[in-house]
């Protein structure tokens, strides 16, 4: 089923992000951690790739097994990075001839080592240039795109990114993910601003439950995302205690689902890093008080 049919305001979907594990005992271990996330009965999940298609085949069969055994949607995410055009549109077929319905086109991170985005001799600049591609191969795929309530770091303001957005959007786009915030009125802010410049479609507010103090300061350094003072401040004092950090951060990503499922978001996705255990507690606590 395509994606798009399952992000209804009056029915939200709770949706988890995984990565392609490096080895064969990891991708075991995150099957059982998508089992263990079944009986929640997610609308779908998503599996990442890696910097320079360095996971495109475990990304490939990933989401081919998911969808196969699990009868759980899966989305495949396809990057600019490494690829000419004729390589992405082979990538392209493989999921088509699978049956995957569901693809998130990005840009991509440049590769390890290098601190710039470098397209590939053949290839594609932007992600707003891979949608278009896709629409123009008639590939029939439900298309999802990442969107930065904070601003993308490459952009030089937010009025920037956005417009970046609208074109990404108007390619041909179903619906876009956010990436990770800790404070919701990013989200709330960044769903307005989209709505008055023409972006209607549904926009699905990303959270990742905080489980590791160093871990936060590592993703939240990538991706611009802000942490709020007393949430930082809460979690310096408990640093040198996991559990208590993954008390907190479960406890504060719970409050921030509840207030955005009260204001009405079509569906939340979770960045799960292939653990269960957190996102489980807070899908568990929502589903309590519904």
């Amino acid at each position: 089923m395509k994606i798009r049919n399952r992000l209804n305001p009056s029915n939200p979907c709770f949706s988890f992000e995984f990565f392609p594990p490096k080895t064969d005992e990891g991708t075991e271990n995150l099957l059982k951690a998508l089992e263990d996330l079944a009986p929640l009965e997610p609308g779908f999940v998503s599996v990442t790739y890696g910097a320079g298609g360095s996971t495109r085949d475990r990304t490939l069969d990933l989401v081919t097994r998911i969808k196969k055994t699990t009868g759980i949607e899966a989305m495949a995410h396809l990057t600019c990075v490494g690829h000419s055009q004729a390589e992405l549109h082979e990538v392209l077929k493989r999921l088509a001839e699978a049956k995957v319905e569901n693809v998130l086109p990005l840009r991509g991170d440049p590769p390890r080592g290098q601190t710039n985005f470098e397209p590939t001799p053949g290839g594609f600049h932007y992600a707003s240039e891979l949608v278009q591609f896709i629409r123009e191969e008639d590939f029939n795929f439900c298309l999802g795109g990442a969107c930065y309530p904070e601003g993308h770091v490459d952009t030089a303001s937010r009025d920037a990114d956005l417009q970046n957005l609208k074109a990404k959007v108007d390619a041909g786009l179903d619906f876009l993910i956010t990436q990770l915030f800790f404070d919701n009125a990013f989200y709330f802010d960044f769903v307005e601003r989209a709505r008055r410049i023409g972006i209607n479609v549904p926009i699905v507010p990303g959270i990742m439950p905080i489980t590791n103090f160093e871990q936060v300061h590592r993703f939240t350094r990538m991706c611009g995302a802000t942490v709020p003072m007393r949430l930082g401040l809460q979690l310096e004092r408990v640093k040198d205690q996991p559990e208590a950090v993954m008390q907190l951060g479960v406890a504060h990503a719970t409050v921030q689902c509840m207030e955005l499922l009260a204001r009405g978001v079509p569906g939340i996705h979770f960045y799960t890093l292939n653990k269960s255990p957190a996102t489980r507690m807070i899908v568990g606590a929502l589903r309590a008080r519904s």
